[in-house]
């Protein structure tokens, strides 16, 4: 075997090495190592923070949060989450710039707009407040704030690594990974996580590095937790194939679930920015009002404080009557919109998969009832809802999917569980048109799911692109000073979102002005039409190698 497709073994290694030395995959690999072992301790951490809050409030952990509350006096119930929040309401106040806990949304938009640029004090401080919030029985989940706070920790990794943008953005996958996978004890789903909803793309060249750091987030979890999944399951079996077409209209329901969740969470929100214009009051008094409208629901529904793994295990259990799950369901989405509303920290991964796990198991209940010697436990049901809900939310089918699969180890569960989360996941998008996280962002005009072509115009400003004042090829100043007076005119900082539209047939350049303090203007460029067509063009080629390479 002297030769290989022609060519002689030690020039085929020698290949192979200097191709892999020009990619500086080696590099990346022990970098993705590290990254996830930073965001997996971090995970770890974080976890840790919140059982131990957990415990001196409500005197248990996420386990048997719901049990312990019940068992509590009213007052404290009440007093417990109004206090929290008063205390979380003044420590942003007086510490955070925009009196807002970020999560994975601001991941997404570092990756994707600000060079994976991301802030430490808001890392910190989300991380601060998500942790307290759970702690005091904020009702929201503990995986967004993890990964935000991994995919923080890799920013700092990568400014002091001076890795390359596209570098730093697989980096910023690796942490979401690493974080994901440590929470649910699923490596393959929370690698597919990073890459389907951080990256936004399945490049070749992201997939080794991000599949290292989940395995070491996943290693780091078992190490220090146990090898035990994030939720307890007992052993569900799809009966016959002809189930199947019940699991697509689970689909349904769930879409209506999820879609009911997002209103209200969109609903509310519209509510208390509108409240707080009309009357002016103190920021800070917010989250302690959201406490205690929580620590009320919690008063008939103990279900919905914290995280609510202990209520989804009772319902793959089958330990939950239907009625009740109804109740719960209406009572969590209510307590889910009131805590990220009034600016309680935490995300929504696992009030999804909670309430998918209620929707499915009502449904269960239902379909085994109308046909019983065709219909599967309604715990596997639970389950499929616990995937359709959840990946509606996130807009993040395949690893959703993938952490029921991950959990179950069984085929056939898993082709249920997939019909139910097509179903869910495109009705969804018909009716919200975008993700949580995407809607998060278009909130701020930022449209990051529609496509590079979309999203690369908002990054790109007209002064980076702009032909300067006395260069060669520049435009008559006299001609320009025509243009600025009928208003055609721009500034450096705008972007190019908003410059090509302005373009027409007759108009081959765009002035460029910067603004004088005393109110005035100077002519600081143009920015001809062609210039500005080749840059977007070659930036979408870029965009394009990137994720496809």
């Amino acid at each position: 075997m002297k030769r290989l497709f022609g060519i002689g073994t030690k020039e085929l290694l020698r290949l192979f090495w200097t191709r892999l030395s020009d990619l500086d995959q080696p590099r990346l690999w022990l970098y993705a190592l590290l990254v996830g072992t930073i965001s997996g301790y971090a995970a770890l951490l974080f976890y840790w923070s919140v059982a131990a809050l957990q415990t001196l409030f409500f005197g248990a952990t996420e386990a048997a949060i719901e049990t312990s509350v019940s068992k509590l006096d009213w007052w404290i119930i009440l007093l417990v989450p109004t206090l929290g929040g008063l205390g979380i309401g003044l420590f942003l106040a007086y510490f955070s710039r925009s009196g807002r806990v970020a999560s994975v949304a601001e991941v997404i938009e570092a990756s994707r707009l600000r060079g994976c640029e991301m802030s430490v004090r808001s890392g910190v401080i989300s991380a601060i407040v998500s942790a307290f919030s759970l702690g005091v029985g904020a009702s929201s989940g503990r995986e967004g704030p993890v990964v935000h706070l991994g995919a923080t920790l890799a920013a700092i990794f990568s400014r002091f690594a001076n890795v390359t943008e596209v570098e730093a953005r697989i980096l910023l996958g690796c942490a979401a990974a690493a974080a994901v996978s440590s929470s649910f004890n699923a490596p393959i789903a929370g690698a597919l996580f990073a890459l389907e909803v951080v990256l936004g793309y399945y490049a070749v060249r992201a997939f080794a590095p991000i599949v290292i750091a989940s395995v070491a987030g996943a290693v780091i979890s078992r190490s220090h937790l146990g090898d035990f999944p994030a939720f307890s399951i007992p052993d569900r079996n799809l009966e016959t194939f002809w189930e199947l077409p019940a699991f697509g209209l689970l689909g349904v329901v769930s879409a209506i679930t999820a879609t009911f969740l997002m209103a209200a969470i969109i609903a509310t929100d519209t509510f208390t920015d509108r409240m707080q214009e009309r009357w002016s009051y103190p920021m800070w008094l917010e989250p302690a009002v959201g406490g205690f409208l929580i620590g009320s629901i919690a008063l008939l529904f103990p279900q919905v404080v914290g995280v609510g793994y202990e209520t989804t295990s009772s319902v793959l259990y089958e330990r939950v009557p239907f009625w009740t799950m109804i109740g719960i369901v209406c009572a969590k989405v209510t307590a889910v919109a009131i805590t990220l509303a009034t600016r309680f920290g935490g995300g929504v991964f696992s009030p999804s998969l909670m309430l998918g796990a209620l929707t499915g198991g009502a449904f269960g209940i239902v379909a085994t009832a109308i046909f019983p010697e065709l219909s599967s436990s309604y715990g596997l049901y639970a389950l499929a809802g616990m995937g359709a809900v959840a990946a509606a939310v996130l807009g993040a089918p395949i690893s959703t999917s993938l952490i029921v699969f991950e959990l179950t180890g069984d085929y056939q569960t898993a082709v249920a569980v997939m019909v139910s989360v097509s179903v869910a996941t495109v009705l969804t998008q018909q009716v919200i048109e975008r993700s949580y996280f995407h809607w998060r962002l278009g909130n701020r005009g930022l449209h990051l799911g529609d496509g590079p072509q979309r999203y690369l115009l908002d990054t790109m400003q007209v002064g980076d692109y702009m032909t300067p004042r006395g260069a060669e090829g520049s435009p008559s100043e006299t001609q320009s000073w025509d243009l600025i007076e009928q208003g055609v005119a721009l500034e450096k900082g705008t972007t190019m979102a908003v410059a090509l539209p302005m373009y027409s047939s007759r108009l081959e350049y765009i002035p460029i002005v910067t603004e004088n303090e005393g109110g005035g203007r100077t002519l600081v460029g143009a920015l001809f039409h062609i210039d500005a067509l080749r840059a977007y063009n070659r930036a979408l080629v870029e965009a394009h190698e990137e994720e496809h390479g």
